[in-house]
């Protein structure tokens, strides 16, 4: 039986307007498989006009499956945006930082603001798992289908994947990490192996990762407190002024801090049920 997911999702960049017939919804890995896995993820619309949504992504490889194609998406190093029309599903597995190394043969980077047909990946085996997931309406049924395909590929987590996922979990959840040589410290790692590490296993720089999630708390204290002080914004955050925050804030979410804020003040609350 599948468990959902209830904590709040980050890195959602809320458009300022809720919608009827919009589902998101996540759901837990069974055990066996959360060393890799962070959850699987299933959008759900039927909408009488369009609507876009963005996101700011997290270091991370999904697999989506939309009508009869999947697909590896890899680590994206800008936001991503799409507008649902009409109805249709949508449903993905989000791998942890490091998650997705252990299926394959060569580095994550290789995947890095890529998106590949999952049969180029893992071969014939990949070729109607679309099909075959998205053919039960259930949740629950088209997870048994992922986890079972996850299962048959016999991935195995060696130390360094599971010490990239714990580098890039510390970075995520402990907002006194600012820099690079923080995480060298703590690591007892080289820099340049873990700069290659990184690479190899979550598929982006570690620079990247603490940049990245600097600005997903960033995002998270302005949706949670209607933040107006930036410059207490920016130390908290290891800037080293307020304007290089509102230079990466804008150039990464498309408007300055201030701009995000007064939309979000106007914008009524965001569904509970999104995905990150």
């Amino acid at each position: 039986m599948v468990s959902l997911k209830r904590d709040k999702p980050r890195g959602m960049l809320h458009s300022g307007e809720t919608r009827a017939g919009l589902v998101h919804a996540r759901y837990w890995p069974s055990p066996d498989l959360a060393t890799f896995v962070e959850h699987y993820w299933t959008v759900e619309w039927n909408l009488a006009t369009p609507l876009r949504r963005e996101t700011l992504p997290h270091p991370v490889v999904h697999v989506v499956l939309e009508g009869i194609e999947a697909t590896v998406a890899g680590p994206a190093t800008q936001r991503f945006t799409t507008t649902l029309a009409g109805n249709g599903r949508v449903f993905g597995i989000k791998f942890h930082p490091g998650g997705f190394r252990p299926f394959i043969d060569g580095p994550v980077s290789a995947y890095a603001d890529r998106t590949v047909a999952l049969r180029e990946v893992f071969g014939p085996a990949a070729q109607d798992l679309s099909l075959r997931a998205l053919a039960h309406p259930q949740h629950e049924a088209t997870i048994a289908v992922l986890e079972a395909f996850l299962r048959e590929r016999n991935a195995r987590a060696d130390a360094a994947a599971a010490s990239m996922t714990a580098i890039a979990r510390r970075i995520a959840d402990d907002r006194g990490i600012t820099r690079i040589e923080q995480l060298v410290r703590e690591s007892g790692l080289g820099l340049r192996t873990l700069q290659r590490q990184f690479r190899d296993y979550v598929g982006v720089h570690p620079k990247w990762v603490i940049q990245r999630y600097r600005l997903h708390e960033a995002l998270a204290r302005i949706d949670d407190a209607a933040v107006c002080d930036w410059a207490a914004l920016a130390s908290d955050l290891g800037y080293a002024d307020q304007a290089h925050l509102i230079r990466d804030f804008k150039k990464l979410i498309g408007r300055t801090p201030a701009d995000y804020a007064k939309a979000q003040s106007r914008a009524a609350p965001e569904d509970a049920r999104s995905h990150d």
